[in-house]
This record gives structure tokens, C-alpha cells and sequence, in this order.
């Protein structure tokens, strides 16, 4: 369970913080139906910028965007998603991907760090005149912490490999207090947990947020993530629409909570979870280096109801590279278009999905492949980020094999898309999950300081995650106390 007890006095300085810089905290069932968000609220964000450091952005925190990059007329609407056609896919299934590019920051990870900070400020844990945030991650929950910080007023601490992409490490540097580059690249995870340890060693005002831990993690993503998903299936499925299943990169896990919000909703569905090839942890317990920036490995987070996942699904990362850039150059578009008969409205689409994006679309091709599945099923992920945060990727790419070309673009899609095949995958039994889950032991209990308790708990207490899942209502009644304390509604 999240820990929601109060220190009254670290409350009364959050409470005097937020009233002095105008700080409103949006509750997560305003996340889930932005309808619930107070008209004035409304009116006031119509001259603010998706990205702009301003608190009312906070509001911003949801699926239901309107999707434009400025102003947005304090305007909501459906749940952002598209919709893969199989001219694309190449399979029957439909696949239907939420689209993280129009949260503030351009990544749903805001959300996952919302719901680890907000908990700890409305019950006086953190005092933002004193402690700072310390977000330790692999690029985009370090970028949505620092961002929910200076909303919130504030100071935090980024940190992320030294390997993660410029554009992260740009912005971060314009909005962080902090910026620590760890060694290594994205599946270096440990050595971020080290100069976590080494800053609770040193320094009295940190607080960490570890996304692999946090639970507000998996709470922000069951709430407010799967109810999204949710809504688009409801929505979309018609008489005969079947919900087959939903899969997502691995990460932190958060997201797979969305997944167990959906197997609620539809019990004969599957969850699937992805991880590059390069580095098999779920797989084959498997370790190495991968360019799939955004879902670093080597270990089991300790916030993924492993028990509650079917399939582990292996993604090459040489894949989601060459699909990034087939899915952004101009030479891609029109070879696609053309040459594979995709409409050229969803063409225009592709560079909303980053290149985690990418592996979970490849990902849930791999799963309706596997299973079989028709016209009348369908499969859920996410665009985690989109391709504007991986524009010195793309150059990179084309500094090492040259100008895009038809050529080019025919093999990309011959051997990347419609080659991809139904191995380095695993359909999990309850011994194979039993496996992934002692995982934790050697990272959690071993290094981070977890209970054998506690992780025996994760997997034979049916109560332990649904009362993780269930704690919304009072932490929004947390929040709504915190906002009346400071008089702004």
C-alpha cells in the first residue's frame, strides 16, 4: 500500500508553497474524465502552452488532451489514439495505440511521476521548502518528474544514462535543479540505483522516486491509463469487437497496471510484456546492452504483478531503429504509401510513436500473430513518447548508412515489419512466472533493501495489488483537502 500517513507540520508549508505560487492540484478521477476539471480552470489554460512551466499544466495530465502543441482552447476531448491498419500490420488483429505525444513534456510518464510525488505532498511526506526530488530513470520519467516538480514548486534532481538521447538531456538541463548522468546506456539500470544510494548516504534533503518501486507508479497507469483504453475499446468495438489483449515494454512496469485494469474489465484477455533481445531478463534471464531507449532491464521492477502477465515478447532493437526511420523520412512515407497501399492520412501519423512505440506495436504484432487472431480482435498499447524526441537519433542513423532511399525503404519494411515472426517469445505457465517473479529477490531484497516478505506477499496475498489499485478515492480526498487548505478554488 501506498503510505498516506500525515506530518502536519511538513503540510503546512506545502499548503503556504502552493498558495504563494497558485499551485491547484488536480485529483486522478479529473485525470480519468477531464469534465470533472472546474470551468475556470478550463478558461485559464486556453492561453497556455502544452509545455509551458506553468501549475495549470497539471490539468494537462491526461489522455483527453486536445492535440495541438499551444493554447488548446482549455478544450478535452476523446482519448488520443490510433488506430494501425493492417495494410501496415500485416495482420487481421486491430491495434490500437494511445498516443503520449499531447501530455505536457510529450510523454505519459508525467502521469507515472504525478503519482508518486502528489501522494507524499498532500500528506506532508515531502516539504517542498526543504526536501528535493530525486528522479532516477532511463530518460522520459526523470523528464516528467522534474517537469510535475517545477509545477508543483518544487526542486528536483534528474537522473538518466549518459547515453540517453541529446534532446533529454537539453531539456532537462533548462528544467531540473539537477542533472547526473549515470554510466552506460538504457538497460544500465543498477548504476542508477547506486547514485541513489550514494545521495541517501550523503545528503539529509532528498527524497527518491524510483519509478521501479514507487506505487503510485502503477496507480497513476491502473487508474487513469487503463480506463483510458478502456473507454477506446468500448468505443470502437462494435457488435462483434473481441478485446483480445493489450502488451507493453517492460520500463518501469507501470503501465502493465493498465493491464490489470483491463483483464478486470475483459477476464479472457491477455497481457503481454516486452523486452528488447538484446537484453532477455523476462525471457531467458538474459542481460546486455539495446538502443530501445525507455524500457531498461536487467532486473524485475518490483511494481509488475508478474502473476498477472501471459506472454513475455522479445523485440530486436534493430527493428524499432530502422522502422523509426522508414516511419519518419519522407523517402519511408512515400514508399508506404505507394508501393503498400497505407492511407496517407495514418502516414502522416507514424511520427507520433517513438521508438519505444514502435516495440510495442511490434509487440502486439507478434501477439496477434502467435494467437491467431481476426478481424474481430483487438490489441491495446501505447506511444509512450513520439519521434520528436528522437530527432538526433534519426540524423544518427543517417550520418551511419547514408541518404534515405526506395531502396531502402523496401528492405526496412521487408525485413523490420512485415518479417517479424512469432519467435523469442514465451506463453507464460505458472512456473514460468514463478520464475520472473524470484527475479525481484536478487535486485529487490539482496540490493534495494525490500522484505522476502513483502515479495512473497506480491505473489500469494490476492488483496496486495487491488489494494495498491483501489487507494484513488483517498488520496483524491488527500488532494481535495490539500486544495481547499489553500483557498485558490
Amino acid at each position: 500500500m501506498i503510505d498516506l500517513s500525515m506530518n502536519r507540520d511538513n503540510l503546512k508549508r506545502a499548503v503556504d508553497r502552493a498558495r504563494e505560487k497558485g499551485i491547484i492540484i488536480p485529483t486522478f478521477a479529473q485525470m480519468q474524465n477531464p469534465d470533472l476539471i472546474p470551468q475556470k480552470i478550463k478558461d485559464q489554460l486556453a492561453s497556455v502552452g502544452l509545455w509551458d512551466i506553468n501549475p495549470l499544466n497539471l490539468f494537462r495530465i491526461t489522455w483527453r488532451n486536445n492535440p495541438v502543441e499551444k493554447g488548446g482552447d482549455g478544450k478535452y476531448g476523446d482519448v488520443n489514439f490510433i488506430e494501425v491498419p493492417s495494410a501496415l500490420s500485416g495482420v487481421k488483429a486491430r491495434i490500437v495505440i494511445l498516443v503520449g505525444k499531447w501530455f505536457p513534456t510529450g510523454c505519459h510518464k508525467v502521469g507515472a511521476s504525478f503519482g508518486c510525488l502528489v501522494p507524499r505532498l498532500v500528506t506532508g511526506q515531502f516539504d517542498p521548502t526543504y526536501h528535493k526530488a530525486v528522479w532516477p530513470s532511463t530518460g522520459n520519467y526523470c523528464r516528467g518528474g522534474a517537469y510535475n516538480s517545477a509545477l508543483l514548486a518544487c526542486n528536483s534532481i534528474a537522473i538518466l544514462p549518459a547515453e540517453m538521447s541529446q534532446e533529454r538531456f537539453n531539456w532537462l538541463s533548462e528544467v531540473a535543479g539537477e542533472v547526473i548522468a549515470t554510466p552506460g546506456c538504457e538497460s544500465n539500470v543498477k548504476e542508477i540505483f547506486d547514485k541513489t544510494w550514494e545521495l541517501r548516504r550523503t545528503r539529509e534533503d532528498v527524497v527518491i522516486f524510483n519509478q521501479f518501486e514507487e506505487m503510485g507508479n502503477p496507480l497513476w497507469h491502473y487508474q487513469v491509463t487503463g480506463k483510458a483504453i478502456y473507454d477506446v475499446i468500448e468505443t470502437i468495438r462494435g457488435e462483434k469487437g473481441h478485446f483480445a489483449g493489450a502488451c507493453f515494454t517492460s520500463g518501469s512496469a507501470g503501465t502493465m497496471s493498465a493491464g490489470d485494469y483491463l483483464k478486470e474489465k475483459y477476464p479472457d484477455s491477455k497481457l503481454g510484456v516486452g523486452e528488447a533481445l538484446q537484453c532477455p531478463t523476462l525471457l531467458n534471464n538474459g542481460f546486455g546492452g539495446h538502443r530501445i531507449e525507455g524500457i531498461g532491464d536487467k532486473h524485475v521492477p518490483w511494481i509488475h504483478n508478474v502473476k498477472n502477465t501471459d506472454m513475455v515478447v522479445a523485440i530486436d532493437d534493430e527493428d524499432s531503429q530502422k522502422l523509426l526511420r522508414l516511419f519518419n523520412e519522407p523517402e519511408g512515407h512515400k514508399y508506404l504509401i505507394e508501393q503498400v497501399g497505407v492511407p496517407a492520412d495514418f502516414v502522416e501519423k507514424l511520427p507520433l510513436l517513438g521508438i519505444s512505440g514502435i516495440a510495442n506495436m511490434l509487440c502486439c504484432i507478434k501477439m496477434a500473430k502467435y494467437y491467431e487472431l481476426t478481424e474481430n480482435d483487438i490489441l491495446a498499447t501505447v506511444g509512450t513518447d513520439s519521434a520528436e524526441m528522437y530527432q538526433s537519433r534519426i540524423s544518427e542513423l543517417s550520418e551511419a548508412d547514408g541518404a534515405y532511399t526506395p531502396l531502402m525503404a523496401a528492405a526496412d519494411y521487408a525485413e523490420h515489419l512485415r518479417g517479424i515472426r512469432t519467435d523469442t517469445m514465451e506463453e507464460l505457465t505458472y512456473e514460468t512466472r514463478k520464475r520472473i517473479h524470484n527475479l525481484k529477490y536478487y535486485t529487490w531484497v539482496e540490493q534495494q533493501g525490500k522484505t522476502v516478505e513483502e515479495l512473497n506477499a506480491q505473489w500469494y496475498d490476492k488483496d496486495y495489488w487491488t489494494g495498491i489499485h483501489n487507494q484513488m478515492d483517498e488520496i483524491d480526498a488527500l488532494i481535495d483537502e490539500f486544495n481547499n487548505a489553500t483557498g485558490l478554488l
